[in-house]
């Protein structure tokens, strides 16, 4: 439910403004953590037409890519590791190379813009916040 409103929030805001690519990087940053309008697209057709992301929280780092690929191997095409998970950003790195372009991995309980940052510099696909976070949606959409 946060992902749809805050991609309608986004949406609304991009509307607002002339066309231009996302950037999730503050103007201060080194990093480019922009997303192209495609990309940012692509993102919300896969979450419509697959429906389903399976969303790993584990108590322990050792049980994280256990479970994870657990659920892979069942069919998911869509994961989301939660910030909550001890070690969650090295285990959404080494998933996203080892799966880049057959699986989508993102990283949810997000809760600030550092949050958001490191998630997108571990290469998440998408940031999910459990609750409605102005700020954060605006970082994602600057």
């Amino acid at each position: 439910m946060a992902l749809r409103i805050a991609a309608r929030s986004a949406l609304r805001l991009k509307n607002a403004a002339p066309a231009r690519a996302f950037s999730t990087a503050p103007v201060s940053s080194d990093l480019d953590r922009s997303q192209s309008v495609e990309n940012y697209e692509s993102v919300l057709d896969r979450f419509a037409q697959i429906r389903a992301c399976a969303v790993l929280r584990t108590p322990t780092s050792e049980a994280c890519p256990k479970a994870m690929q657990a659920a892979i191997d069942g069919g998911f095409k869509i994961v989301e590791f939660t910030l909550t998970t001890p070690d969650c950003l090295q285990h959404l790195s080494d998933f996203r190379t080892k799966y880049d372009g057959n699986v989508m991995v993102g990283c949810g309980t997000i809760l600030t813009i550092e949050d958001a940052e490191n998630a997108m510099d571990a290469g998440s696909e998408f940031i999910i916040t459990p609750v409605m976070l102005p700020d954060v949606i605006e970082w994602c959409r600057d």
